[in-house]
């Protein structure tokens, strides 16, 4: 019964993905109810453009903006006016509609678009325009493109009320134009919130009238390292940040640009870490008073604020003041991340607030994570004062979480999870899903600089909010989701695009879509016309979307390993299997490709006009390719890929372990079991990599066990591994065990991972990881 509840279930989704493409029209995010009737609505027939006199000056606006846009896009006068009409373009108030929902008629005759608020009236608008030709995004006529809309009937509105986009400004300043065009692009997706990361260890960018210090001095570092800071101690030995802060008149222009694309601003303040840039400015917020640096480093530092003094306290709630006076937002975010406790430890201002406050270290914390979570409260009780609440990265949870805080999970899900059910609201901004400076790439070397990992759209796009586990009360505190993005590499406008381009469309479709109405199908289907937009907008974008795109499967059934190609829009897909590069001579792929020994299949997508990367996978014939294999254990989840076939495909892993080819064990040993087919065999080889700077590490030790029945095992390898050291070289490790002939039918191999990092580690004490891309049975 269950199964075939199941089924049920999934063929549901299946009918509803169906729906949507046969019923498609090419917006993003998708409206989350279309009905497509016959017939177009002509924009030379009819272009007045009405609006209610019930909708506020602002609505208003934006219905004005958009006619004076389409009047110059389309070579056609469009006349606004305020009042009701029966033909054109006729924007009705509708008290009954929610406050960002909308409603569209689209007949022949008119387009009759109903909103309730500004981001109804946006909102209709924007679907509006992607459904005119892309001309219409931009700047000059366009008499000549076909200015109609389908007939249509739409009732929308989003999912989530936050709906969020984070632009951190401390690492590398981005001016009052470059934010302008960031919010641009936000509208375009429908995204309500900005969170602005104001200030860090690398630069205070907000005007304090109070502390003029903290932007003369705190803005301005004297060197930023060269490269990436994994690799890297080189510096540039330059002055940044020279005049790169924003006064509060140009906050309030921000604040009051948003605000007419129905996005709300919330500035981040982070605190008591990342707070290098305040103490600079102000040696005596720090627990040893200097001397300090703007730091021209990335990551964490060390100094933090005194938190054990009243004065720091005092100054906190200053700069807050002005903050709040600024900032219209319900919200501020005070950061609470990365908050190293040495100097605290050792600091006696903040052993004696520890006294002062009978705070205790117990088996979950020690007394200073209490001691933050004491900063944490107050700020949010100060806040409070002024109106506000507090929002914090989920580090706050460590320790007692402020009454009324809102948690923003960063750290994977975990976080939001914990929050939701203690009662607090959360919004969901998981790394692993949504750091947008992440590598939208597996071949870094043909990428920019940027952090690490890797995010490539269709993740962004597989991600949900919610659990199954979940109650409607805890459902009900998910706010919403929200994309960061994180400039410690990205130093110019172009850059910034093409990182959250076309991310940003994935990333609005998770927040905007009911569970049900999203289909990858259809939304990859109509990334040439979401590009065309980015395009025609003069946003630089990424094109790994039109990527060809490879799964390779172990066919349990045939014994083999299979690789079925796609691409957008269904392009043409060339490929070879000696590792040449495909040419328009090369095979065209036409079915899955079977691979029946070693080799490297190359394959490129073969679209006119748009240089796309070559997929490549390199496989290695050995007697258990193709085989079917059992984990014992559970991989971890952030690392499972597509855990365990993954280990018998063939398929050799690349130098990035987030590639896709490596599966990562973490806490638990690696536990598989492979089924043979009567071939003899006399050694097995596991491939690792090690990454010491993310926690991966050599196995310790390594079994392999035979049985002829799957119960009786009988160990004929083992080997010991020590620890890799400070100074071995990082990459792919293999490790061979060899032993007597045989056939028995199945193979059973264990490879325990480090349980504690060393002490020379920059994280001594946590569990390692490891990474194994295949089992190789010779």
């Amino acid at each position: 019964m269950k199964r075939i509840i199941i089924l049920m279930a999934s063929l549901a989704v299946a009918v509803s993905c169906i729906q949507s493409q046969v019923q498609s029209i090419n917006v993003v995010p998708y409206p989350n109810e279309v009905c497509i009737k016959g017939g177009t609505f002509n924009l030379g027939d009819s272009n007045n453009i009405f609006y209610s006199e019930e909708f506020d000056q602002a609505s208003g606006n934006a219905v004005k903006s958009f006619a004076e846009n389409l009047s110059i896009v389309s070579g056609k006068k469009c006349n606004v006016t305020a009042g009701n009409g029966r033909s054109g373009f006729v924007f009705t108030y509708n008290p009954e509609l929610k406050n960002e929902e909308y409603h569209l008629t689209i007949g022949r005759k008119a387009v009759i678009a109903e909103a309730s608020s500004l981001n109804g009236v946006i909102y209709a608008i924007q679907t509006i325009k992607q459904m005119l030709p892309v001309d219409v995004f931009g700047k000059t006529a366009a008499p000549e493109a076909e200015w109609t809309l389908p007939c249509c009937v739409i009732k929308d509105s989003p999912r989530f009320g936050y709906r969020g986009l984070h632009l951190d400004v401390s690492r590398h300043f981005f001016d009052v134009n470059e934010v302008k065009r960031y919010l641009d692009i936000m509208e375009v997706h429908k995204l309500n919130t900005f969170h602005w990361h104001l200030t860090d260890d690398q630069g205070w960018r907000i005007e304090i009238k109070k502390y003029p210090k903290l932007t003369e001095i705190g803005s301005i570092r004297n060197k930023t390292i060269i490269g990436h800071i994994k690799t890297s101690h080189e510096y540039d030995h330059t002055r940044y940040g020279e005049g790169m802060w924003y006064s509060q008149d140009q906050i309030r222009e921000i604040i009051d640009y948003a605000a007419s694309k129905g996005i709300t601003v919330i500035p981040e303040i982070d605190l008591p870490g990342h707070m290098l840039a305040a103490i600079t400015a102000y040696p005596e917020l720090g627990c040893t008073g200097g001397p300090y640096e703007v730091w021209g480093d990335w990551g964490i530092s060390n100094d933090v604020l005194c938190v054990g003094k009243e004065s720091t306290m005092n100054f906190l709630e200053d700069v807050l003041t002005e903050v709040c006076e600024l900032f219209p937002a319900e919200y501020v975010h005070i950061g609470g991340d990365e908050c190293p406790k040495v100097r605290w430890e050792k600091c006696p201002h903040c052993q004696a607030k520890i006294r002062e406050l009978g705070l205790k270290s117990d088996d979950k914390h020690k007394a200073e994570h209490y001691l933050q979570s004491y900063v944490t409260a107050r700020m949010e009780k100060f806040l409070a004062t002024k109106g506000k609440k507090l929002i914090g990265w989920d580090e706050i949870l460590e320790g007692e979480l402020a009454p009324n805080a809102t948690v923003m999970s960063w750290r994977g899900v975990a976080g939001g999870l914990e929050a939701v059910r203690m009662g607090h609201d959360a919004i969901m901004t998981p790394n692993t899903y949504f750091y947008l400076d992440y590598y939208q790439s597996i071949n870094k070397e043909n990428e920019p600089l940027a952090i690490g990992g890797y995010l490539p759209v269709e993740k962004c796009y597989s991600y949900e909010p919610t659990t199954e586990e979940m109650t409607e009360e805890e459902v009900a505190h998910i706010l919403g989701v929200q994309g960061n993005l994180w400039t410690e590499y990205i130093g110019t406008e172009d850059y910034l695009h093409y990182m959250i381009l076309p991310r940003l469309a994935a990333l609005s479709e998770v927040q905007w879509c009911d569970k049900d109405n999203k289909c990858w199908d259809r939304f990859f289907d109509s990334a040439d016309e979401f590009c065309a937009i980015y395009e025609i907008m003069g946003y630089n974008y990424a094109k790994h979307i039109f990527n060809t795109k490879g799964e390779v499967i172990v066919n349990k059934e045939n014994r083999c390993v299979e690789t079925i190609l796609s691409t957008q829009g269904n392009a043409p897909i060339r490929y070879t299997l000696d590792g040449s590069e495909p040419t328009s001579e090369s095979m065209l792929y036409e079915a899955p490709i079977k691979i029946t020994g070693t080799c490297t299949l190359k394959a490129k997508t073969d679209k006119p006009g748009i240089e796309t990367e070559t997929f490549c996978k390199t496989f290695q014939e050995h007697k258990a390719m193709g085989k079917p294999v059992v984990g014992n254990n559970e991989a971890h989840w952030r690392y499972t890929f597509n855990y365990p076939d993954n280990l018998t495909d063939g398929v050799r892993g690349v130098s990035n372990f987030n590639s896709g080819e490596w599966i990562g064990m973490n806490g638990k040993p690696l536990d598989v079991t492979i089924e043979m087919d009567g071939q003899k065999y006399s050694s097995i080889t596991l491939s690792t990599i090690v990454v010491k700077s993310d926690y991966i590490f050599n196995p310790l030790d390594i079994t392999v066990y035979l049985s002829k029945n799957d119960a009786d095992y009988l160990k004929v390898a083992h080997i010991d591994i020590p620890v890799e050291g400070k100074n071995d070289p990082d990459g792919i490790k293999e490790y061979t065990l060899t032993f007597p002939e045989s056939d028995s039918k199945y193979i059973r191999v264990t490879a325990t991972t480090l349980d504690k990092l060393p002490s020379w580690h920059r994280s001594p004490g946590r569990k390692g990881y490891i990474f194994v891309d295949e089992i190789l049975v010779k």
